[in-house]
């Protein structure tokens, strides 16, 4: 039985950026039915609505309708396919019966108010793939979800939080993919969120996360619109806040902080060489400078013979131990960190060389730290930059100094106990219900294909089995030697 535009409503329905609106007149009556996330406003109140409260005699028939209206871009359907895929493309669909399922389909979808100069991705940026992001708008925030995934399964659900900012916040998820038990865990987070004013998303973050003790973040937070989509189509959710650029993904693994969109534009092996990459960054920036704060100051023996000679002369005449000038060159270089994203860019990025050189020779120059130990401190610094969410690398940042600490005070052993506790936090997050460490623990294989590595698009079909979707597999895959490739004989 072929599906018509009333049993496409009650599905779509469900979403608070649906609207359908009726206009009365002396002789007839006009039902609306379109997205108000995705049309012009201004066209739809001077150019539509103007006319049908205006008619000069009763409309009969939709060919009248469409020569009252003064758009070219107009056409009758009845098929529901149809007009839907007209719907999520801006325009709005006008009945002259409420119960009859024809009606005429007016284009006059805003495909330029999403857009604006500054809107690129400034802390997620990618060679390769979009660099559109948000903006401060909810509007304009829903609008480009909705440009990308053109789906009457794709539902909106906007509630105010904030006594006194009253800021709107939505619920974006995929109808009949991601799993309600989510939905319902924040819908009803949400509903207990008692907060005066809410100035950015990290407000909500702080607030219905699952750990709020915890430095490492349960929640994803984005400025791509690109990221959003993919988290979407796998079956996690998205809060989009009013007055913030950045939305909040859940729920999420530790293993998500690590993936860039980037990974998904370049082939499967360059991508997943890169991510490998990031995790060894994340490795060697927690560990360098504690490993040679226990080695220098407990565990001479481990340091090869050839490498001994280049260690004494750096330290020499160095008058600190090592856990001091440690903690000064990691204190420095989140000095000029700080100072850096606090100035202009081009003041910031020449303080952030000048001051990086000038302020590094002078303090060998004065014996004031080793040779050695700056350049573990600077590789340290760069490697915690290849993690491309801000948060988890300031979490990175942070792991560094309580490590420093525990070397200087048992060197490999305090070292290991550090580790030991931070597997131990780890293993008790959660975020929304959902175990942090997935699929590490508990062991989902099946779910590697997209950690530590990221798979071929031949074994990545399935959604990560974590996040309990309803719908398993994101689309069929043909085996190569299938894929139908004809040639011509000649």
């Amino acid at each position: 039985m072929q599906r018509t535009f009333h049993d496409s409503l009650k599905e779509i329905s469900g979403s608070d950026d649906f609207a359908q609106t009726s206009v009365h007149t002396k002789w007839n009556s006009f039902y609306l039915s379109y997205y108000n996330t995705l049309i012009s406003r201004e066209q739809l109140h001077h150019e539509i609505l103007t006319f049908l409260k205006t008619p000069e005699s009763s409309i009969n028939h939709l060919q009248e309708l469409r020569a009252l209206i003064p758009i070219e871009d107009i056409r009758v359907s009845s098929g529901a396919d149809e007009i839907m895929e007209h719907l999520m493309n801006g325009s709005v669909f006008i009945q002259l019966d409420e119960n009859y399922n024809e009606g005429i389909l007016i284009n006059i979808g805003d495909l330029n108010s999403a857009i604006r100069k500054n809107n690129d991705t400034e802390n997620e940026y990618s060679v390769v793939g979009p660099r559109v992001g948000f903006v401060e708008d909810i509007d304009t925030n829903l609008k480009l979800i909705r440009r990308i995934i053109k789906s009457d399964k794709l539902k909106f659900e906007e509630s105010t939080v904030g006594s006194l900012s009253k800021t709107r916040v939505a619920i974006g998820y995929i109808d009949g993919i991601t799993s309600p038990q989510h939905v319902n865990t924040v819908r009803q987070r949400l509903s207990d969120f008692d907060f005066d004013v809410i100035f950015d998303s990290s407000f909500i973050d702080q607030v219905i996360t699952d750990n709020s003790n915890s430095p490492f973040p349960l929640f994803m937070t984005s400025e791509r619109v690109d990221r959003i989509k993919y988290a979407l189509i796998s079956g996690q959710l998205v809060i989009v806040c009013n007055g913030s650029p950045y939305v909040l993904i859940g729920p999420a693994t530790i293993f998500d902080f690590f993936i860039s969109p980037e990974d998904y534009y370049l082939p499967w092996v360059i991508g997943s060489f890169f991510r490998l990459i990031r995790y060894f960054g994340v490795l060697f920036s927690i560990m360098a400078t504690p490993i040679y704060v226990a080695v220098t100051s407990f565990h001479y023996s481990v340091i090869p013979r050839e490498l001994m000679g280049s260690i004494i002369d750096s330290r020499v005449d160095v008058p600190f131990m090592p856990v001091v000038e440690a903690l000064f060159l990691e204190i420095t270089i989140e000095l000029l960190r700080e100072a850096g994203a606090r100035l202009p860019t081009k003041v910031g990025q020449t303080l952030g060389i000048v001051g990086g050189i000038v302020i590094g020779q002078a303090a060998v120059a004065a014996a004031l730290t080793s040779n050695i130990l700056l350049i573990f401190v600077s590789l340290s610094a760069l490697a915690s930059f290849t993690t491309p969410i801000y948060k988890m690398s300031n979490t990175i940042r942070f792991l560094r100094f309580p490590l420093i600490g525990l070397a200087a005070l048992w060197g490999g052993l305090g070292i290991m106990m550090g580790i030991v506790l931070i597997l131990g936090h780890l293993l008790r997050l959660k975020s929304l219900g959902n175990p942090y460490l997935v699929p590490m623990f508990p062991f989902r294989y099946k779910d590697y294909r997209d950690s530590f590595v990221r798979s071929s698009v031949e074994f990545s079909y399935l959604r990560p089995g974590y996040l309990r979707p309803l719908t398993q597999k994101r689309y069929n895959v043909r085996p190569r030697k299938d894929k139908g490739d004809n040639f011509n004989e000649e």
